[in-house]
């Protein structure tokens, strides 16, 4: 499979995609492996489709891109910056638009979490955050909201300290255990 660099947010991403047939992919995000299935008879890649990842759909707006600028993408109503930053990247979506699109969010296997990393407590999806980098945080301030089968459960500093990173943004969806914000 090609490698591509495409920054999500500001956040590299290393993408590897392989088609399997006219509609299907399998797509390797971080080192993660996902199975992605276009979900539509006509497709417009430079407005409106849905896709179908591991099962999940998403509702994805993507505007027409200049492969030479950051670019806007909608996933099921959250906006995310894109761009590309190999040449490479650009050849293999011009047959394939959505991989910007997929996993919004930095993945860290829990035998890597660092210390002070606040992990997610449930699989569900950021509603907001709070904080950013650099912030003073006190023990029990609500750092984001996660929304779990329609319930929202507010995620707290355990102990008081600057904010190192956020590894979320509103809309993004996370698994349990993924490292949501670091506290130093």
């Amino acid at each position: 499979m090609p490698t591509y660099e495409i920054f999500v947010d500001d956040k590299p991403r290393k993408i590897e995609i392989a088609k399997n047939s006219e509609k299907t992919f399998t797509i390797k995000i971080d080192e993660k492996s996902v199975t992605v299935e276009l979900q539509a008879d006509r497709l417009d890649l430079e407005k409106q489709f849905s896709l179908s990842i591991d099962g999940k759909n998403y509702q994805i707006e993507l505007p027409k891109i200049d492969r030479e600028k950051p670019f806007q993408v909608k996933v099921d109503g959250a906006t995310f910056k894109a761009e590309f930053k190999t040449p490479t990247a650009k050849a293999a979506l011009t047959s394939f638009a959505p991989a910007p699109s997929v996993p919004t969010r930095k993945v860290v296997a829990r035998n890597q979490v660092a210390e002070g990393a606040i992990t997610a407590p449930m699989t569900g999806k950021i509603v907001t955050v709070k904080v950013k980098k650099g912030d003073q945080v006190k023990a029990n301030q609500v750092l984001c909201v996660i929304e779990a089968m329609k319930m929202e459960n507010e995620i707290s500093a355990p102990k008081a300290g600057t904010v190192r990173g956020v590894n979320v943004s509103e809309g993004s969806s996370v698994s349990e255990g993924d490292v949501l914000l670091i506290i130093g």
